[in-house]
């Protein structure tokens, strides 16, 4: 079968692999749509930070090339020795995360600071490809009236729970996004599940602010207009928000988050910072903010993703869906088009493998 694997930095390649097969304790799947996410259009720019290249993974015993995709709804087509509770047929998502079950934060039920982390697609194949085989304790059944396209948004929902929850956003309290990316959208929609009375997006790119005033929004804004915290400031009464998320993992966005947050605000790092950043602290320490980082999400906390797009109450797809991609063209049409000119004609690609 086709897949696309990746052996390190300018090591993206689709290739030939063997169909995999289930051992004891797995799940085969049949893949149906992927979802494109940001880190693996860092990993393709930058290269891979946390694929095992050189010495295996310390939990999976993998060492690149890996097959990459984590964002995925599947079908099981074959269930390893040992799996019970799961059928063939059933339609599934993967939580890509695996925790060793062992450590200490394991047990004190903090599975995602893991000391032996490891996760589909990074450490143990992934979802670019038509079969995947992955841990039997990671895949969740698919709602019914869940589309395939909308179980792919369940992976980066999660990352949305988690930061809202991080934030201890509380009913009516006002908020603003920076960055209305894919996640910086579903984390939108979630802090207005969790009775946010309004929400305003900060966002450079003109698509991407319409797709967040289709969502909810309460406004939109371009930070280069204008002063955004008196701008914010102006929609707020003079209060400016109580919660700010960065979800764009830009120091300027860090910055922005801390502008047009207000006294004693928190500030949710939720966006990937890849280089050191210069921030103003005595502002953070002169009126009492407080700024939380949020990685990933915990086992309880994908399930509660699940859960909000089985009910309905977050609606991703068609709205946020730019193209849906064969995974022939996972590199040219997928990543590479989320780096080229029309990357801000973009939110999320999925692929079809």
């Amino acid at each position: 079968m086709r897949a696309l694997r990746v052996y390190g930095k300018d090591g993206f390649r689709i290739e030939d692999i063997p169909e995999p097969q289930p051992g004891p304790g797995e799940v085969k799947l049949e893949v149906h749509f992927c979802g494109i996410c940001g880190s693996d259009v860092h990993d393709y720019v930058e290269g891979p930070r946390l694929l095992p290249v050189g010495r295996p993974h310390p939990q999976t015993g993998r060492i690149a090339p890996i097959t990459y995709g984590h964002e995925f709804s599947a079908e099981v087509v074959e269930v390893g020795p040992g799996v019970q509770g799961i059928q063939t047929g059933a339609r599934v998502v993967v939580r890509p995360t695996m925790p060793c079950y062992r450590c200490r934060y394991c047990i004190e039920g903090r599975a995602i600071q893991c000391t032996q982390l490891a996760a589909v697609g990074g450490a143990a194949d992934g979802a670019y490809a038509r079969f995947a085989v992955v841990r039997a304790d990671c895949v969740l059944p698919l709602p019914a009236s869940v589309s395939w396209e909308t179980g792919a948004y369940a992976e980066p929902l999660a990352c949305g729970v988690r930061a809202v929850r991080r934030s201890r956003l509380e009913p009516g309290a006002v908020a603003a996004v920076i960055g209305a990316g894919p996640i910086g959208l579903l984390t939108m929609q979630m802090a207005l599940a969790c009775g946010a009375r309004e929400v305003h997006v900060f966002e450079t790119a003109r698509v991407r602010r319409e797709l967040a005033l289709k969502l909810g929004a309460s406004s939109v804004l371009d930070p280069r207009e204008g002063d955004p915290g008196r701008v914010i400031g102006k929609l707020t009464g003079g209060q400016r928000v109580d919660v700010a998320f960065e979800c764009a993992g830009t120091g300027p966005a860090l910055q922005l988050a801390d502008q047009v947050s207000g006294r004693g605000a928190t500030i949710v790092q939720v966006g990937v910072q890849r280089e050191p950043v210069t921030f103003d602290f005595f502002s953070l320490f002169f009126r009492e903010k407080t700024i939380v980082t949020s990685q990933g999400y915990s086992n309880p906390e994908f399930e509660i993703a699940v859960g909000l797009l089985g009910a309905g109450r977050i609606k991703p797809h068609p709205v946020m869906t730019s193209a849906i991609i064969p995974l022939e063209e996972v590199i040219t049409g997928g990543i590479e088009a989320l780096l080229g000119p029309q990357r801000e004609s973009h939110c999320k690609i999925l692929v079809a493998p």
